[in-house]
This record gives C-alpha cells, sequence and structure tokens, in this order.
C-alpha cells in the first residue's frame, strides 16, 4: 500500500510512484499515435471524415462511465472489506490476549498466543499463494502435517482444543471459555470471508466487456476528432485513455487485495503488530519493529 504525504502540485505533476501511468503507459502511447496517423490521414483526404459525429462518442462515453464506476466501486468494496476484515482479526487476537490473563500456567498461556499469531503468519501467507506451513511453524506447539488442507483453520482447533482443556481442568472458568470460543469464532468468520474474497472474483463477462469498450472507444474516438481538433486530437486522445485505462488497471488491481502488488493490503505489516503485541504480552522485552514503508511502499 502507498504510504506518502498529501502531494503537492508538483508531485501530482511528477510523482511515478504510486501512479498507475507506468501500467497504462504502452497502451495509451498505442492509442495515441494511432490518433497521429488518423489526424494525418484527415489532413490529406478531409472528405473522408467529414460525415463523422461525435455525438455517439458522447453517448457511449457516458455510458462507459457509468459502467466504470460501478466496476471500481465493486473493486474498492472488496479491498475495504478485507482491510475490516484484518482489523477485526487484529482486535479479536488482541481480546484473547487479554482474556487469556486468567490462566496460571504460563506455558499453556504462551502455547495459545504464539498459535494465534502462527494463525495470522499463515493466513497471510494462504492469501498470497505462499506456503503456509513454512510461515507459520516457527510460532506454532504443534507440527502441522503437510497433507492438513486448511492449516489456517488447523491452528484454530488446535487453539479451541487448548481452550477447552484448560476448562475441563478447572483453570478457566465456562463464562472464560465460552468468551474465548467467542473470539475463535470471529477468527473463522476472518478466515471465511478473505478465503471468500480470494475466490470469488468479480464475474468475467463484466471484465470482459469493459476492457473490450475501453479499447473500442479510444480506438474509435480519433475519428470524431481529427476534422474538429485537427493536431489536438492526439493530445485529448492520450487524456482520455489514460483516464479510462487508468480506472480500468486501478480495478484489476483492487480486485484482489491481498498480493503483492503496491496497492494491496499491507498485510505483513499487520501481521508484525500482532508478532510485537503478543510477544509483548508473554514478557519478552525486544521485539522485532514496526515494518516501515520502502519507497513509499508499506507491504
Amino acid at each position: 500500500m502507498i504510504v506518502r504525504p498529501k502531494p503537492n502540485f508538483i508531485h501530482i505533476l511528477t510523482s511515478l510512484k504510486g501512479s498507475i501511468a507506468k501500467h497504462i503507459a504502452l497502451r495509451s502511447l498505442m492509442v495515441t499515435l494511432l490518433a497521429s496517423v488518423i489526424v494525418l490521414v484527415e489532413a490529406l483526404r478531409p472528405a473522408y471524415f467529414s460525415g463523422v459525429s461525435a455525438i455517439p462518442f458522447t453517448l457511449l462515453g457516458l455510458s462507459l462511465s457509468i459502467f466504470m464506476s460501478f466496476r471500481n466501486n465493486a473493486c474498492y468494496d472488496r479491498w475495504y472489506e478485507g482491510r475490516k476484515l484484518w482489523g477485526e482479526m487484529i482486535m479479536d487476537i488482541r481480546s484473547m490476549t487479554r482474556e487469556t490473563q486468567v490462566i496460571k500456567d504460563p506455558a499453556a498461556r504462551a502455547s495459545i498466543l504464539r498459535n494465534l499469531c502462527g494463525f495470522a503468519h499463515a493466513l497471510n501467507a494462504r492469501l498470497r499463494n505462499e506456503d503456509e506451513q513454512s510461515e507459520a511453524s516457527p510460532w506454532l506447539s504443534f507440527p502441522p502435517t503437510g497433507t492438513t488442507p486448511n492449516i489456517s483453520e488447523r491452528i484454530l482447533r488446535e487453539v479451541g482444543q487448548q481452550c477447552s482443556d484448560l476448562a475441563e481442568a478447572g483453570h478457566i472458568s465456562e463464562w472464560r471459555y465460552t468468551l474465548m470460543e467467542t473470539r475463535l469464532a470471529n477468527l473463522t468468520r476472518t478466515l471465511t470471508f478473505c478465503d471468500r474474497i480470494k475466490a470469488t472474483p468479480l464475474p468475467f463477462p463484466y471484465t470482459l466487456l469493459l476492457h473490450r469498450t475501453i479499447y473500442l472507444f479510444c480506438i474509435l474516438l480519433p475519428f470524431a476528432m481529427a476534422e474538429s481538433l485537427g493536431w489536438l486530437t492526439p493530445l485529448f486522445t492520450a487524456i482520455v485513455s489514460y483516464t479510462f485505462f487508468g480506472l480500468d488497471a486501478i480495478g484489476d488491481q483492487l480486485e484482489d487485495p491481498f498480493g503483492r502488488n503496491e496497492h494491496d493490503l499491507p498485510t505483513d505489516s499487520m501481521v508484525r503488530i500482532i508478532e510485537r503485541e503478543v510477544l509483548d504480552a508473554l514478557g519478552v522485552s525486544d521485539l522485532p519493529p514496526l515494518l516501515q514503508p520502502v519507497d513509499y511502499v508499506l507491504s
């Protein structure tokens, strides 16, 4: 995720870090060059363009803008829901940290909290299509097998069993056990909802139709502007293509908010927050540092 101060006017015009421009530069350049060729043809053969009207492009551009707004809102909702889910996970682990203070056995408490930290690592790796087991293993009190289909859920089952054993042994009250189970149920909800976002992209026909319409609009637009605008046509074509291609590319990046793109959620940073708070609760003084943005990118 891009983290930087509010840009001034100069930075707005010159900043490339975090800009979508570098992702769409080739497409915009090709459309702009095509517009230049069309203007040249119009200058040599003006009769070819005498009957071309800009009215259809006005109507198509309005419809396209509405459609793009719908898709980008849907993509942003996925990004923001992912951020809310991770915020809820941090809240539930913090609550578990507080509620386990009644456990008198330091080893039992440490095992539960370290397993929860391993859950955060496993979920982060799962959502990024990385190795859950290798990320979570340093924190776990049990050895997950390579055949476990969902290590994140396996960790929550293990923590649930630990809490149940403590309740049966009388180390925690039934009321306290119920509170802990509620927190674990919330973590299961976070896992399931994140899986839903990851495994369910926007319907492909929406994306395909939008891609095709944007390309057709940007390619055909210079034909309507060549006669009236002349050599200003490539400039306005570049502006329009930058806007439409850019919004399209932003939607593509926000659709999956859990990757390692510079605009994705900083889940590594949130996992580090959980690490620090768990270790602090266990009395560790040498805490790992908070992750800081590198070249304005917080991972």
